[in-house]
């Protein structure tokens, strides 16, 4: 199996493919798999699948490291989430698109787990900067409560203390 490489989007807070990355996954052109799709409409509700706005597409053709395939497609690109992925590998029935789903669901399982990781390095960088705010609100208060030991006090005469001082 060749290697692929498929951009991943988040738009609408749903991580998405776009429905040309996904044809050449699956190995069959982009209008084939959207004509699958719309005779299975069913199996492809919103959060499996969705048309983009114009303004996401142009959000997408700012991001696309390939943006030709994007900027020059007439429509609004269809994109599908990891269940909508595999959902069109079922609709194209064909054993490419099985194994490409299969593949699909994998690489989107590694993704969220990249992403926990990255989530919680962030939640424990939040926790060192709480620390760091309550350490910092302990040292100024320490700092201000030495503060007038630093000050000069009024001067107090003080009795000489040795030999040779006449007493």
């Amino acid at each position: 199996m060749g290697a692929f490489k498929i951009a991943v989007y988040r738009i609408r807070e749903e991580m998405v493919v776009l429905d040309s990355d996904l044809a050449a996954l699956y190995g069959v052109k982009t209008a084939r798999l959207n004509q699958q799709v719309r005779r299975n409409a069913d199996r492809f509700p919103d959060d499996f699948a969705f048309t983009l706005t114009a303004e996401e597409k142009r959000e997408v053709v700012a991001n696309c490291n390939n943006p030709r395939k994007v900027l020059y497609f007439r429509g609004l690109p269809t994109v599908y989430t990891e269940h909508g992925a595999l959902m069109a590998a079922t609709v194209l029935n064909s054993p490419v698109a099985a194994r490409m789903g299969i593949f699909m669901v994998r690489a989107f399982v590694k993704m969220r787990r990249e992403m926990a990781g990255q989530d919680r390095i962030s939640r424990k960088l939040a926790e060192i900067d709480k620390t760091l705010l309550v350490h910092d609100e302990v040292l100024r208060d320490l700092y201000q409560k030495l503060l007038p030991l630093l000050e000069p006090g009024p001067e107090v005469e003080r009795r000489k203390i040795g030999f040779g001082n006449g007493d």
